[in-house]
């Protein structure tokens, strides 16, 4: 039986069989048979084509012993966890993101404290300068999910939250442009902040503050899954955001 979500996975990468090959090592027409005649591969060869397709091993390969493994990767990625957010050491966002060297992302309601913090904003100063991409996501202060957000934490002030926060951010519109900034109108269940492979998640839980809520250190592991997951939901949140506009900080 062929196997069809690989030559699937391959296609939506836009590779060939020979890119694959060359990629992983092995002989193109080892990878042709894993396609035509279902060949399972070594394991070894599982994960490196999953990290290099963006999928999880077990979307290629329906084999237990696979998912056993990749749910074990899985769990590796988790660095250690916090019971709530202020249990976490105040140098670890920074240090994180002093680690990045290609990608910085920030994805939030309002992140007040973080804005709040001038060691950070020099921090993305510096990065941005050193060709790191810098993403920063906002909830849209006057969206449906943002007056919620504020309900469900027991307060109704989310969306001056946000404009606080952009109004810390300001200085850096016009003095880096190359940092994005972005308002998004989505329902968050975790505020998400990610530095190269390695990753910070809040969790929002009904009825408390994020700084009241578990935080997770994930570090990423090819054929993990885990760390992949909560990246996505940046990308699709980044896809779908809007530019920052005056009235978002004022008000008016």
């Amino acid at each position: 039986m062929s196997n069809e979500r690989l030559r699937s996975a391959l296609l939506a990468q836009g590779m060939t069989v020979q890119n694959l090959a060359e990629s992983i090592e092995v002989n193109p027409k080892t990878v042709e048979r894993w396609i035509t005649q279902g060949k399972v591969p070594y394991r070894r060869h599982q994960y490196a084509t999953a990290s290099l397709l963006k999928v999880d091993v077990t979307t290629l390969w329906d084999d237990s012993r696979a998912v056993d493994t990749a749910v074990d990767l899985s769990k590796a990625e988790i660095v250690t966890i916090y019971p709530h957010r202020h249990m976490v050491p105040n140098t670890l966002w920074r240090d994180i993101y002093e680690r990045a060297e290609s990608r910085i992302d920030v994805l939030v309601y309002s992140g007040l404290w973080l804005s709040e913090d001038p060691l950070f904003h020099e921090l993305l100063k510096r990065k941005v300068q050193g060709r790191t991409q810098v993403r920063i996501l906002l909830g849209d202060p006057g969206c449906d999910a943002v007056r919620q957000r504020g309900i469900d934490e027991g307060h109704r002030i989310m969306d001056g939250k946000i404009r606080n926060a952009l109004v810390n951010y300001r200085p850096l519109f016009a003095s880096h442009p190359d940092i994005g900034f972005r308002l998004h109108d989505g329902t968050l269940y975790n505020s998400l902040f990610r530095s190269d492979d390695e990753m910070l998640v809040n969790t929002h839980v009904y009825g408390i503050g994020a700084y009241m809520a578990p935080v997770l250190h994930l570090r990423r592991l090819p054929g993990g899954g885990l760390f992949d997951t909560y990246a996505n939901s940046i990308e699709q949140a980044w896809g779908s955001a809007r530019p920052v506009e005056d009235h978002d900080i004022t008000g008016a």
